[in-house]
């Protein structure tokens, strides 16, 4: 097979997206529990980015060797006029590196779709409860927040009526800690985000702490507070079981969660010690090592031969 020189680009830029993607993310893979554990001893908030920026890791460091090494090195380098055949290997990993992102973008479609047929079967009707924006709707949600731009918050009737008002507050304020945070945004991030090797269980480790982290929020630190939450995540839990969300809808209490632990949690109150983010600082250390490379003519001359040992 004899591309053209802009065809010969991208199938090295997909070859080489999947090879750091074979290498990170089996790495991660292998060390996911010790990453999961080591989450478990930081504040929810801390475990919660530490394990989303693993998650997105594999993905992020393969576009960004795409980005910064393979693609201006080839340009740098290749002559325009070569005509060189692909080999095997090159071609496998470029179909590999392909059928990864494809495979995101359409998990992600799905589950955008899901999500937008959710919200409008569920109508409803906008209103104001404990003084915030909500939608009250037909179909049993319980609680859910729904939406990534402009999220909205969905409350069945049902739900209205088993909590009192001070559980009532206190769920609207759990919810909205997930608004501040993004953390719809978070989930299609990481449904966009390839993966070569499975990630459920940092991806699981992720929901748990976010849920956390939100519980911390709308509870305050307050005894009462954290009473009233934890009665209704019970009572949200026995309307809502049997009932999974669509994949960017962020429920009250998820469908697969503890929720004895994160009940007992909330009424045990527990500390966590200071944590150095040594993940952050060691992610900070390989994108500047990343750039510095690509910043280097050397550098750059030397990733083209490796591309050109990949081509053969």
């Amino acid at each position: 097979m004899t591309p053209s020189y802009l065809g010969r680009l991208l199938l090295l830029s997909s070859a080489c997206f999947f090879l750091v993607q074979f290498v990170v993310g089996g790495l991660l893979a292998l060390f996911a529990p010790a990453a999961v554990r080591r989450a478990g001893t930081m504040p929810p908030q801390a475990g919660a980015r530490f394990l989303l920026t693993l998650r997105l890791l594999p993905a992020g460091l393969a576009a960004l060797s795409v980005a910064i090494l393979c693609v201006p090195s080839y340009l740098r380098f290749e002559p325009r006029i070569a005509e060189e055949e692909v080999g095997f290997v090159c071609l496998a990993a470029a179909i590999l590196g392909a059928s990864l992102c494809a495979s995101a973008i359409l998990r992600t479609f799905r589950a955008l779709l899901r999500s937008w047929r959710y919200v409008r079967e569920c109508g409803g009707l906008q209103a104001s409860v404990a003084g915030e924006p909500v939608w009250i709707v037909r179909q049993n949600a319980g609680f859910a927040l729904a939406g990534i731009l402009r999220p909205r918050l969905l409350i069945s009737r049902t739900a209205m009526r088993e909590l009192s008002p001070g559980q009532l507050a206190v769920a609207l304020r759990h919810e909205r800690a997930h608004q501040a945070s993004r953390d719809n945004l978070k989930r299609l991030l990481i449904l966009l985000a390839p993966s070569l090797f499975p990630l459920r269980l940092i991806e699981q480790a992720w929901v748990k702490c976010s849920e956390w982290a939100a519980d911390d929020q709308a509870a305050a630190g307050d005894a009462e507070q954290s009473a009233a939450l934890a009665e209704a995540l019970v009572r949200i839990a026995r309307l809502q079981a049997g009932i999974a969300m669509p994949p960017l809808v962020a429920s009250l209490v998820e469908a697969d969660e503890d929720l004895s632990l994160r009940v007992d949690r909330l009424l045990e109150s527990p500390i966590y010690p200071s944590t150095l983010h040594a993940g952050a600082m060691a992610l900070c250390a390989v994108m500047l090592l990343i750039i510095s490379i690509a910043l280097s003519p050397a550098s750059l001359r030397i990733v083209h031969q490796l591309l050109e040992r990949l081509l053969d």
